[in-house]
């Protein structure tokens, strides 16, 4: 999760919901209509006071019961025109406001898939789980409910004023008296119902993150009797989101306060005054009817007002947080600046070293490369500098080092997991940010030292490394290579689904069907970081004996700890200190290096 998060103090919540706009523009049309249609319903029903002082004042006064019946049935008309006229206008906004929602959730999810992976670094899970559900759920509530009714009420109230204005100037402006003060208190309310808003969602998303991490930690949790505090944490947090939602209640209380005592205050004195004047003669009993049926009319849109600001204020605030993650710039397919004709490779099943010859520039080339997370204290030393080193064709290189020396980082350079600082990677000599990523991602493939797997079956986690419509044949050559036959004997075979993260799977069957992803596609270029550390002895040496087969065939970077899978590779480097500091083969560096000798010799062991 972000470190800072939007203050509320000073965006304005009609400019922050017009960015709402292209998502609203293609149902325009019926939210429009809808609005219309809201607007002669609610005027419909200021019509029923005039039709009360015409019986008031005609048939009531002239006892006359067919015009009384003639009345109540106008009125009976008017009702139902009024509910009608409502229900015309849901119908109008159910479908195209489920669409707009769904809209806007599918463009999240896109957004998030082409996010560099340092976003998701500093992001929280919980915080995007939150602006994909909560979040939208309120923005589909505010385009259905207080959108529309923000200007039907408005309309209504002043029409009504109007109305009331007609019938007697003086009543009128007595019921008007409210109306700054109710306006006052509607500015201050709008901006703390803001702040608090704002708060309360981003404490939802908190916890949300904490609910995930205690299920997807489960077996941590009991592991190690951490169920206590597990609980703790997550009754603090909810303990402040109750507290959040409290001052929210305790805003719209006051508001709903003012809103409702003043107006009804206005209205009682127009009622007395009233009286008396039609006591005096002064108004006719009809007049003082439809002035009083028109104020108590108006009752309920000026009442709306506290709830609809605040409904409208946490979906301004909703759309913020959505906003702030559509608005992170996701990864380009090449990198800005780049020109050029597109990158030409061979054909898969062509092995490199035939398509391209012995050049030195041809294998995967690491020319002086430099890198620091963009979110490194400034100052800082970068993690790898002055990174030169050249995997040929066709060869097998392992990458050691000490923990912290940025082994994993630099894998992670090759698939553009991380942009490079300066410095460049180049696959054949062609610079990778001069490769579209899709292309690139697909000559590269990755399997890395903590696998992940869907919830999805056997099959499906493993062919996400392989091109659309792959063969069974390559399937079961994967699971092959990389030990994983265990899948066929799973209740569905390889249709079995893993359950999440596959913790249904022990550690070192997520680690061979990870590995087993990597090889199913026959990649050009391999990145392995450490693959195997989850591995037996016995099954670690039959996939190492496999996997020679696979990487006859391709250009592999291996990050190692184990000599056994050092010696998969044809040469070594080893990572110090974030540089290159020497390569070789294993037996090479074992006699002239010291600190290779003292890794592969376990006197580091313990800070793998």
């Amino acid at each position: 999760m972000p470190t800072t998060r939007a203050t509320t103090e000073e965006r304005s919540a009609a400019r922050t919901l017009l960015r709402l706009w292209p998502y609203v523009r293609p149902v325009r049309v019926r939210l429009f209509t809808a609005a219309v249609v809201a607007v002669v319903a609610s005027c419909t029903g200021l019509v029923i006071p005039l039709v009360l002082k015409w019986m008031v004042d005609g048939p009531v006064a002239d006892r006359d019961p067919a015009g009384v019946w003639r009345g109540a049935l106008y009125l009976l008309l008017l009702g139902v025109a009024e509910a009608v006229l409502f229900g015309i206008r849901r119908w109008l906004v159910a479908r195209p406001l489920s669409g707009v929602e769904a809209e806007m959730r599918a463009d999240l999810y896109r957004h998030l898939q082409r996010l560099p992976v340092a976003f998701h670094d500093r992001w929280a899970s919980g915080q995007l789980l939150s602006r994909g559900t909560t979040d939208l759920m309120l923005l589909r509530m505010f385009l259905a409910f207080p959108l529309t009714f923000l200007l039907v009420n408005s309309v209504t109230i002043l029409v009504g004023m109007v109305i009331m204005l007609l019938q007697d100037w003086a009543l009128g402006l007595v019921v008007l008296g409210p109306a700054l003060p109710v306006m006052w208190t509607c500015v201050l309310f709008e901006r703390r119902y803001a702040q608090a808003a704002r708060r309360a969602q981003d404490q939802v998303g908190d916890l949300a993150t904490v609910v995930e991490e205690s299920v997807l930690g489960i077996r941590i949790i009991k592991g190690f009797g951490r169920h206590r505090s597990q609980a703790r944490a997550f009754r603090e947090l909810s303990d402040a989101l109750r507290g959040t939602e409290l001052r929210k209640a305790r805003l719209l209380a006051t508001i709903w306060g003012v809103i409702v005592t003043l107006p009804e205050a206005a209205i009682g004195t127009a009622l007395v005054l009233g009286v008396v004047r039609v006591a005096d003669g002064d108004l006719s009993a009809g007049t003082l009817v439809a002035f009083l049926s028109t104020a108590l009319a108006l009752r309920w849109p000026v009442d709306s007002i506290g709830f609809l600001l605040a409904m409208s204020q946490e979906a301004a605030t909703a759309t913020e947080r959505y906003f702030e993650v559509m608005d992170e710039t996701p990864e380009t397919s090449t990198a800005p600046g780049v020109r050029g004709t597109r990158p030409t490779f061979p054909e898969h099943g062509q092995t490199l070293l035939s398509s391209v010859g012995t050049g030195t520039s041809a294998g995967l080339r690491f020319e002086n490369v430099r890198f620091r997370y963009p979110d490194a204290p400034p100052g800082s030393p970068p993690l790898l500098h002055h990174i030169d080193l050249h995997i040929r064709p066709g060869e097998s290189m392992a990458l050691v080092g000490a923990t912290g020396s940025g082994k994993t980082t630099l894998t992670a350079l090759v698939p553009r997991l991380h942009e490079v600082t300066s410095g460049r990677i180049t696959l054949n000599g062609v610079d990778i940010t001069a490769i579209p990523r899709e292309e690139l991602r697909a000559r590269v493939a990755v399997a890395f030292e903590e696998p992940t797997l869907f919830s999805t079956s056997v099959g499906e986690n493993v062919l996400m490394g392989a091109a659309d419509g792959a063969e069974r044949a390559a399937l079961d050559h994967a699971l092959a290579v990389a030990q994983a036959e265990f899948a066929h004997a799973l209740p569905q075979g390889a249709e079995t689904r893993v359950g999440e993260q596959g913790l249904s799977l022990s550690g070192g069957q997520r680690q061979r069907l990870a590995l087993a992803r990597a090889v199913v596609g026959r990649p050009e270029f391999l990145v392995l970081d450490d693959p195997l550390s989850a591995l037996d002895v016995h099954t670690e040496a039959a996939v190492e004996a496999a996997l020679r087969q696979v990487l006859a065939d391709t250009t592999a970077l291996i990050v190692a700890h184990r000599p056994s899978t050092v010696l998969l590779a044809d040469r070594v480097a080893l990572l110090s200190d974030g540089r290159i500091t020497a390569v070789g083969t294993h037996q090479e560096l074992l006699h002239t290096n010291t600190e290779y000798a003292q890794l592969m010799s376990g006197e580091q062991e313990g800070s793998r």
